[in-house]
């Protein structure tokens, strides 16, 4: 079989409608947000409506049903125009993914469903103050009392923490078994013994809402919970196969940005009577952007693609995640060096993108996590 890669009518069809909508409602709504923290409700909602969130929701429940490829095309286009924006936009995956992986026709009825009828958010909540990296080390449990559980624990740096309709939390209901004890819950938002914590403020991607969210004594029917119990370490990784290449996407999109920026940049602005560009110094760091941007897509495709196929790709996603978190921050920290001093002013583009880029290196799993997946990966084989 014949390696392809063009997309196809529909897929050219999705990345332009999510091009056309990043350049005329998200880039020009991305200065405003990234000053004020504002979270941006109208810009979802209009993505919502254009049909650029929740794409992944099976048909089953009133939705696309479409691929982690399609997912890509989206991110990677949004992500060009704000990654904050885009982060908001894209949060619902990671908390949906356990419950589309769970396949619980239930639970998913009952709250993905209505997410394709109205504008909703949901988060995911496994992140801890003193739990990472480390999932293992949360401190979060879940006591079976009855018909129902009882969740007591704090999250820490929760995407749509104060938005969402519902959590995906992670919990311990037998904490002596180790991550085989962990058992994942879909918590609605109203549910008392919630408490959200104020807003964060971040070095970058300011238009994303993070907070911690508490739980006291939350009372959670069994009814929602996913799987078995000791099934909810599996679901919760089983997530990052889906969400990594999207959020990898996210930052090939932002790298795009800052290249576009400092190629223009290089050829308008004049040094010793010539364009900058014409500078090897200057000419070799826009190469090393267009290598390393085409290499980081290409990595993200076909993580993309093998979970597609229903192909494991723990591996590939880890690869592209990294790769493209690395492509972005030092594509963002060249466009500011190409662009001088003026880069270092907010009233240009690229310090925002340096700023912004650095939370790929660490959200959904640090670099230094990928890089310990891909070894063992490798090493294991």
């Amino acid at each position: 079989m014949a390696i392809d890669f063009s997309l196809s009518e529909s897929q050219e069809m999705i990345q332009k409608t999510a091009r056309d909508f990043s350049a005329k409602v998200i880039r020009p709504a991305a200065a405003h947000h990234d000053e004020t923290g504002e979270y941006p409700r109208e810009v979802i909602h209009k993505a919502w409506k254009e049909g650029l969130l929740n794409t992944h929701i099976p048909e089953a429940y009133g939705g696309l049903g479409l691929g982690v490829l399609e997912g890509c095309l989206i991110a990677e286009e949004t992500a060009w125009g704000c990654t904050g924006i885009s982060t908001a936009m894209e949060a619902n995956t990671l908390s949906q993914c356990p419950l589309i992986v769970a396949d619980d026709a239930a639970i998913n009825k009952r709250f993905l469903g209505p997410m394709t009828e109205e504008l909703q958010f949901s988060a995911y909540c496994v992140t801890e103050p003193g739990a990472g990296s480390d999932v293992a080390g949360i401190k979060t449990t879940a006591r079976r009392v009855g018909d129902d559980y009882v969740i007591n624990g704090q999250k820490m740096w929760i995407t749509n923490g104060s938005v969402a309709t519902w959590y995906f939390v992670l919990a311990y209901t037998d904490a002596s078994a180790g991550h085989k004890g962990m058992t994942g819950f879909v918590v609605p938002a109203n549910t008392p013994g919630i408490t959200v914590g104020r807003k964060e403020k971040n070095l970058g991607q300011r238009a994303s809402d993070t907070r911690s969210i508490t739980f006291e004594d939350v009372v959670v029917p069994a009814a929602y919970r996913l799987g078995a119990e000791g099934q909810g370490w599996k679901l919760a990784m089983a997530a990052f196969d889906h969400s990594r290449p999207v959020v990898a996407s996210g930052a090939v999109g932002l790298a795009r940005a800052a290249m576009e920026h400092a190629t223009a940049y290089a050829q308008e602005r004049k040094a010793f009577g010539k364009p900058i560009a014409s500078n090897q110094a200057v000419s070799f760091k826009i190469a090393d952007m267009a290598k390393n941007i085409q290499a980081a897509r290409l990595l993200v495709w076909l993580s993309a693609w093998r979970i597609d196929q229903s192909q494991r790709n723990t591996l590939e996603a880890a690869m592209a995640k990294c790769f493209a978190a690395d492509t972005a921050m030092q594509t963002a920290l060249e466009a500011v060096q190409i662009f001088g001093g003026y880069g270092y002013n907010t009233e240009y583009p690229v310090e925002k993108l340096m700023r912004d880029a650095k939370i790929y290196q660490i959200y959904e799993g640090t670099c230094e996590i990928q890089r310990l997946i891909i070894s063992r990966e490798v090493l294991g084989r």
